[in-house]
């Protein structure tokens, strides 16, 4: 009888350790949006390489939404891992991020754990952040240089 509780015991725990780690949600709270002219677009990708232009990414969680105050952004079926975020106010929606005497950034732009921006975009390791199971909840500031 012993034996018997002792093999249910340590398959159980083995059950437990292989269990999936199951989807969720990533809720982006955006606030100080200078206008509601054009769009926010948002991107979070797992991926150092590419980061902050995460459209090269197939598996990276992206979309638009209508520019105001504060928006909400909510990515769905975000498996747990670590992810970085980055955001452009793209006020006359033309899909890029413009720069003045190509350097400077003309519109707003933000990223997870508010990574600095100093001469360039910030480093994946400045944005990322650890996305776990069910709700996460994350707060970007958007920034303007000008």
């Amino acid at each position: 009888m012993k034996l018997a509780a002792l093999v249910l015991a340590g398959s159980a725990a083995g059950l437990a350790a292989a269990a999936p780690a199951y989807a969720g949600d990533v809720v982006i709270t955006v606030s100080d949006i200078r206008s509601s002219k054009g769009v926010v677009r948002a991107c979070m990708t797992m991926r150092e390489d590419i980061f902050p232009k995460c459209i090269k990414d197939a598996t990276a969680h992206r979309t638009v939404v209508p520019a105001s105050g504060t928006v909400e952004i909510r990515f769905t079926g975000v498996k747990p891992g670590e992810y970085a975020i980055a955001l452009l106010h793209d006020e006359n929606n033309n899909g890029k991020a413009d720069r003045a005497m190509g350097m400077m950034p003309k519109e707003g732009y933000g990223f997870s754990r508010d990574a600095p921006v100093k001469m360039a975009p910030p480093k994946f390791k400045d944005a990322v952040m650890k996305v776990g199971e069910g709700s996460n909840r994350v707060s970007i500031k958007m920034r303007y240089f000008l």
